[in-house]
């Protein structure tokens, strides 16, 4: 990643050109039933405290007991992430206090993750890719939750999420711009979907990223970077890391120096403010946690998570594209949500002959579906029209039954009234008219009482449009096009 910045990435300063650097935190919680270290749920939306072991609340005694499905799932993820499974890692303490974290540790992993170094392809909105590499993926606990809007006196405590698995996704400091960084949380957030290793709502908090920033002179050594944390917002991140960057710009070209601290994003006021001083990996005083042993698997263990692992985006996306002829973009847009691409496989399941009307089900999926459910501010799991009905939509163009238009008001039916396509098309005569002699009798017809046209559309053939017009006018819509077409150029010499 250290081919030269495009000028466009680069920001204009008073005194010259200044390059960011971004690297990236992405905490994704994992999705179990149970904690990290205990049996409590992971249920959201409890009532405070309800979901709280002795485990959790830190009581004396209580000793942690890893939770298998957790392990699996940072496996899972890391196998997704093309990185290194570290058969052997090591859980540590990471002392500091909050009165959320009542053990005064979280157990997290520090030397020894179980993720090592992997990459992720990002895909741009002026068409280009950039690798971004990931350099570790470690587990820990997350913490509580401090109320401080409950009384004006006092700040409540909720231990629902203390000790719930988290998978920290440490990026390199790989990108550029802020659409790179917003380009890698949005793709992370698919491939932990499509996994089933995170259900990534970041309005729930389940799905949150540390932002690093720093600024310099292109070609010149980082600088001094400061942390923004807990944004929990793609929208957010963006506008996060470009005020920010302004801000150590600004500070620079004044002849000041950049304090490396953390700092929270206020989205009311779209600006960044300290928070603290930021800590170094010494000031957490890591050990390993002595009630934990290392964690260790066999290379059959990971092998047998990796065979288990479902067809991922970017594969997924190459696949739809040879098979279909599919433009990158439109493979992108169905691979961009494992439930959208899950309904055009089930579309595609549904259809006669794959390989002629592939491409026409992605057009009809794209366009008039997701189109449709954009318009009525719906998602692909309320949609009222099923895969099922789509497909017989589409088989019912592709089989010429109806036309193109006829089969845009077949689709408004279903989607208001619901129904079997074709015994719709069946019960309201929608049908396509394909008999020539029909046909040929309405542009005889049509001929015969316009000779002026017939002079002026062999003089330029581009107004035998008007005859197809015409035509179709005359047959209520439901004149095969092409039939048309063939007719109108024999009759008029064209």
């Amino acid at each position: 990643m250290n081919a030269p910045v495009k000028p466009s990435k680069l920001i204009k300063g008073a005194t010259g050109d200044w390059e960011m650097v971004i690297g990236l935190e992405i905490h994704a919680q994992v999705n179990s039933h149970a904690k990290l270290f205990s049996g409590s749920s992971t249920e959201f939306g409890g009532s405070p405290n309800s979901h709280v072991s002795l485990v959790d609340a830190a009581m004396p005694g209580m000793l942690p007991v890893i939770n298998e499905e957790c392990v699996k799932q940072a496996v899972r993820t890391g196998l997704g992430l093309k990185a290194q499974i570290n058969r052997r890692s090591i859980f540590d303490r990471k002392n500091y206090f909050f009165p959320d974290l009542p053990q005064g540790y979280q157990i997290s992993q520090y030397k020894s993750p179980i993720v090592g170094e992997g990459e992720v392809t990002i895909e741009l909105a002026d068409g280009e890719t950039a690798t971004v590499g990931i350099e570790r993926l470690h587990l820990e606990q997350d913490a509580g939750k401090m109320l401080h809007d409950q009384s004006p006196t006092q700040t409540f405590v909720d231990l629902n999420r203390s000790g719930v698995a988290l998978m920290e996704i440490v990026s390199k400091p790989d990108m550029r711009s802020s659409e790179q960084a917003q380009a890698l949380v949005s793709k992370l957030r698919t491939i932990l979907r499509y996994l089933g290793t995170c259900d990534g709502d970041m309005e729930k908090g389940n799905l949150r990223a540390d932002c690093n920033v720093s600024v310099r002179r292109p070609g010149e050594p980082f600088g001094t970077r400061c942390e923004i944390k807990n944004v929990n917002s793609i929208r957010f991140i963006g506008q996060a890391i470009d005020y920010e960057a302004r801000r150590q710009i600004g500070i620079l070209e004044d002849g000041g120096v950049i304090d490396q601290e953390t700092r929270l994003y206020d989205p009311n006021k779209g600006e960044t403010r300290s928070m603290r001083s930021k800590e170094d990996a010494h000031d957490y005083r890591y050990f390993p946690d002595p009630d934990l042993l290392p964690l260790e698997f066999s290379e059959e263990y990971v092998a047998a998570l990796k065979a288990e692992l479902p067809e991922l985006p970017d594969e997924k996306k190459a696949r739809f594209i040879s098979a279909f002829g599919l433009s990158a973009y439109d493979a992108a847009v169905l691979v961009a949500e494992r439930e959208s691409a899950e309904f055009f496989e089930t579309t595609l399941a549904g259809l006669a002959d794959k390989a002629r009307d592939g491409k026409l089900a992605a057009n009809w999926v794209i366009n008039e579906l997701f189109g449709r459910l954009n318009k009525e501010g719906q998602d692909i799991a309320s949609s009222p029209v099923s895969a099922a009905q789509m497909a017989a939509i589409i088989d019912l163009i592709g089989a010429g039954v109806i036309s193109g238009k006829i089969a845009k008001d077949l689709f408004e039916i279903v989607w208001t009234e619901g129904g079997d396509p074709r015994a719709l098309v069946e019960e309201r005569g929608m049908k396509q008219v394909t008999d020539t002699g029909a046909i040929e009798k309405v542009v005889d017809d049509i001929i015969a009482a316009n000779p002026d046209k017939v002079a002026q559309a062999q003089a330029k053939p581009a107004l035998m449009g008007w005859f197809v017009g015409q035509v179709m006018k005359s047959s209520g819509g439901k004149a095969n096009p092409q039939v048309v077409n063939d007719i109108l150029k024999s009759k008029l010499g064209i």
